[in-house]
């Protein structure tokens, strides 16, 4: 399997602010280093880029005025997530065994037609409405099962514990 790269195609500045911000949070836990932003919020990139800096890794946020044009022009595989689509699991070999990047549209509002049209899977996690920050992080994690537990050797690390919240500057000694 390729890269991942993720399509946020709509945003609600008021409405889908957290949620947009979430996408990209996930895409960037889960394993993708880039999501493109259809409609660019300055919010949203800030607070990306600080947790991106913080926590570390290569993830990268770029905005677009013409989401088809990189649907059209991608070269790769372009999944679709909806409720609507076939069920992940019947074609969860067919899509691992993909060469090239990988680009996962995620919508915010009713996608344009031409998503389901130019995409070569329309996936869906479940065919009930849920949360395409769930959608995003379940597919991921099914096509790379180690997608969650990568080291994005940052300057904040958050160390597992049963019994409360901690973390470690990676400049401590006893890191």
């Amino acid at each position: 399997m390729g890269t991942c790269e993720v399509l946020r195609i709509g945003h609600r500045p008021e409405r889908d602010k957290r949620i947009t911000t979430h996408v990209a949070l996930t895409a960037r836990a889960f394993g993708a280093c880039k999501i493109f932003l259809s409609k660019p919020d300055s919010r949203i990139i800030d607070t990306v880029g600080k947790v991106t800096e913080k926590f570390g890794g290569d993830f990268i946020i770029e905005t677009t005025t013409n989401p088809k044009a990189i649907v059209k022009n991608w070269v790769g595989t372009t999944i679709h997530l909806t409720m609507f689509g076939l069920p992940i699991d019947d074609n969860l070999e067919d899509i691992k065994k993909c060469k090239g990047p990988l680009l996962f549209v995620v919508g915010a509002e009713k996608v344009p037609p031409w998503v389901f049209e130019h995409s070569d899977f329309n996936i869906a996690i479940g065919s009930q409405p849920h949360s395409e920050v769930s959608a995003l992080a379940i597919a991921l994690s099914k096509i790379n099962d180690v997608s969650y537990s990568q080291n994005f050797e940052g300057q904040l690390q958050v160390v597992p514990s049963g019994e409360r919240r901690k973390m470690k500057n990676r400049s401590e000694v006893d890191y």
